[in-house]
């Protein structure tokens, strides 16, 4: 049966009240959960920290442009089939030559069509009680892929291909499906309909400092102010592609093995800052506006 406890995070994740409770009624109903959020907000990392806390069993499938079905549940292997089947026309006349030594196809069988099916992650996850899957980034894929989801996620069954074999399972043992997208592209209102739906909007710079906490506890608090400082400046004056947490998490992991002076140096004299910014044109800006306003960014003064 589907782990439905009401988990609330872990050492090295904080989840807000509102994310556990839409994670929690997802998997009491038997239902995916659809996050939605800019990228950097913990997305990705729920169902990943969420597997390690419980030592559950996580399948992931990263979405692509090309994704498909297929790729997703289960394909057929037309040419391991083929090669066996020759295997086997080989071994025959070889046998009728009186040669008892045979050629191996690895004990499949051509006449039992599963043993060249091969298995995709929401296959696996079906398959396997408790566990946990995660399809990442969904609004990369092409438009019919969310689509074709819909009547696995209403029946709570995949057909797999060529052998017809169903892979089914009761709202109680269905598998905790995350979902997330970065709103690339909007979703089909049919397959949101489906979901438990959530969005998680960035951290403000008090659950930030809890983030940071989790992963560097024994950093000092003065160079996480001064570092805040520095962040939510960068992300506030309109750049293209604004850091995000696992950026700060990055540039502080770089940081904090420098003493206290010398750390809160290097975050007002921005050094590293190819951990936050990742666009030529952003940290052109960003020169400009050093030139334009100094003191902004050099030798910034530290918080109370």
């Amino acid at each position: 049966m589907a782990n439905t406890s009401f988990w609330t995070g872990s050492e090295k994740y904080l989840c807000d009240l509102d994310l556990a409770q839409a994670f929690h009624m997802a998997r009491t109903l038997g239902m995916p959960l659809l996050i939605e959020g800019e990228p950097g907000t913990g997305k990705t990392e729920l169902p990943i920290q969420f597997s390690k806390d419980l030592d559950l069993e996580l399948f992931v499938y990263p979405v692509g442009s090309k994704s498909n079905v297929e790729q997703f549940v289960a394909r057929f292997d037309h040419v391991k089939y083929l090669r066996d089947s020759q295997i086997e026309i080989l071994n025959a006349q070889r046998e009728e030559k009186g040669l008892s030594q045979k050629l191996s196809t690895g004990g499949r069988d051509t006449e039992n069509l599963s043993d060249y099916v091969v298995l995709g992650p929401a296959a696996k996850a079906f398959s396997s009680p408790n566990s946990i899957l995660l399809i990442d980034e969904i609004d990369k894929a092409p438009r019919e892929f969310p689509n074709d989801l819909l009547y696995a996620l209403s029946h709570r069954k995949f057909i797999l291909p060529e052998s017809g074999e169903v892979i089914e399972v009761s709202e109680e043992d269905m598998p905790a499906i995350i979902i997330t997208s970065n709103r690339e592209q909007e979703l089909p209102t049919a397959f949101k309909g489906r979901c438990i739906y959530h969005y998680i909007h960035f951290p403000d710079a008090d659950v930030m400092r809890e983030i940071i906490a989790k992963h560097y506890p024994k950093i000092e608090t003065k160079i996480v102010d001064v570092a805040l400082d520095v962040f939510y400046h960068l992300r506030n004056i309109g750049l293209e592609r604004a850091p995000t947490t696992r950026e700060i998490l990055n540039w502080l992991k770089y940081i904090k093995q420098y003493s206290e002076k010398e750390a809160i140096e290097k975050i007002e004299n921005l050094e590293g800052i190819g951990a936050l910014i990742k666009t030529q044109s952003d940290l052109e800006k960003i020169q400009k506006a050093i030139l334009r306003n100094p003191d902004d960014y050099s030798r910034r003064s530290t918080p109370n």
